[in-house]
């Protein structure tokens, strides 16, 4: 027969009990106290004391008699290392927050085992994680919470705006923007026939909202909002390939769909940062593989934004104009830490071509500080930025990525 390998005590010592069969204070001592005769105990009544023994429960004469027979007893012994492991578990400290990464690590956990029927599209997925996410956060706050102040920043030129509202303002903004979405598939929007809407830009749709009566301003925006982005997804998820190249306008400017549900991922997770620090709850980044790709949109969105910033007067004039295509000055911005990478934004024509051989200057950022400047959360002369080369390139760049920003 196998040799049983002898169980180590509990982790923690127990205080030594008086002896089951006790005398009276004033009876005499025997000779030798440790000449005592150990305790027998039948194998059911051993097997009954397993789980006192792990909570460190029994009498010093049981604990003897227990490990004694847990040298010959196979069964027994591996019923006390799982008890006693068990046990170690309940005495370690532990958050009681959830992981904010929980939902995608069971979500691919299932996927993996039984791939969805109708998937959703790559482009669709930062925005179906970070919807998830804030609706996460807007289950756990209480009905207080969602009036509680909340204030938006974001820059107009060379100035940064603000403006207050509420956690449930919050949601009705976020609700009005994704509305430009649902009218380019075809879907309601939540603004409807409001006077004034069609054709309306972002603040203006969320101007609107927030004086229409008829949208609550407590939890309650929550299931509409929450129903509108399931919509939303579900409704590209069956429509194909095709739809991600539907224009999606936003008043004076517009963006295929693919773009756009980067744009209101971005701008949910920046907006749920917000909420959180308002309600002081925990809120993390987007996962690496989202938050790079709402730092590629903004790299591509640069070039345009600086050339309309150069019409309006406030950047430097361009320098090298070239054909289409053609590679021209660029500046190398280079992110670190999840969702890093690196991009070459031209600098004097969005049509030219952004190249490592045309750098004139680099801007070094952490990628979720970048993102922080683009949603004009900080000035760019706040970015914690490394910086080399043209000065003048580099402040051009860093206020046309703040001047992303909108309401």
């Amino acid at each position: 027969m196998a040799r049983v390998p002898r169980i180590p005590g509990p982790r923690w010592a127990a205080d030594d009990h008086a002896d089951l069969t006790s005398r009276p204070a004033d009876s005499p001592q025997p000779a030798e106290e440790s000449a005592a005769a150990p305790l027998v105990l039948p194998h059911g009544v051993l097997k009954s004391l397993l789980g006192a023994w792990a909570l460190s429960a029994c009498s010093a004469e049981e604990t003897r008699a227990l490990e004694d027979h847990l040298t010959s007893c196979a069964p027994c012994a591996e019923e006390a290392l799982r008890l006693r492991d068990a046990v170690a578990l309940l005495h370690e400290d532990r958050d009681l927050d959830l992981d904010p990464l929980l939902r995608s690590r069971v979500l691919e956990s299932c996927l993996g085992r039984r791939p969805a029927r109708i998937p959703v599209p790559d482009w669709a997925a930062s925005y179906d994680a970070e919807t998830a996410r804030l609706d996460a956060l807007l289950r756990d706050i209480g009905d207080s919470e969602w009036h509680a102040p909340v204030r938006l920043k974001w820059f107009e030129g060379e100035q940064q705006v603000t403006r207050r509202t509420t956690v449930a303002g919050v949601i009705g903004h976020l609700m009005a923007v994704d509305g430009l979405v649902a009218r380019a598939l075809g879907l309601d929007d939540p603004l409807g026939a409001l006077a004034g809407t069609a054709g309306a830009s972002p603040t203006e749709r969320t101007e609107a909202f927030w004086q229409d009566g008829d949208w609550p301003a407590t939890r309650k925006i929550r299931v509409p909002w929450r129903d509108q982005s399931h919509t939303l997804v579900r409704t590209v998820s069956f429509a194909g390939r095709g739809v991600a190249d539907l224009t999606v306008t936003y008043g004076d400017f517009a963006l295929p769909l693919r773009d756009a549900l980067l744009d209101r991922a971005f701008e949910c997770w920046l907006h749920a940062d917000d909420i959180a620090s308002a309600v002081d709850y925990p809120y993390a980044p987007p996962s690496g593989a989202h938050l790079r790709g709402m730092i590629d949109l903004a790299a591509r969105l640069l070039p345009a934004a600086l050339a309309d910033r150069r019409r309006a007067g406030l950047a430097s004039p361009a320098r090298h104009l070239v054909a289409a295509g053609s590679p021209g000055r660029s500046l190398h911005l280079e992110i670190e830490g999840s969702g890093g990478g690196h991009w070459y934004i031209a600098l004097d024509s969005p049509a030219a071509l952004g190249t490592a051989d045309r750098s004139v200057a680099q801007v070094a950022m952490d990628g979720v500080e970048f993102c922080r400047l683009m949603a004009g959360h900080i000035s760019p002369e706040e970015a914690a930025a490394g910086q080399d080369g043209d000065r003048e390139a580099i402040h051009d760049v860093l206020s046309a990525a703040a001047g992303l920003s909108r309401l």
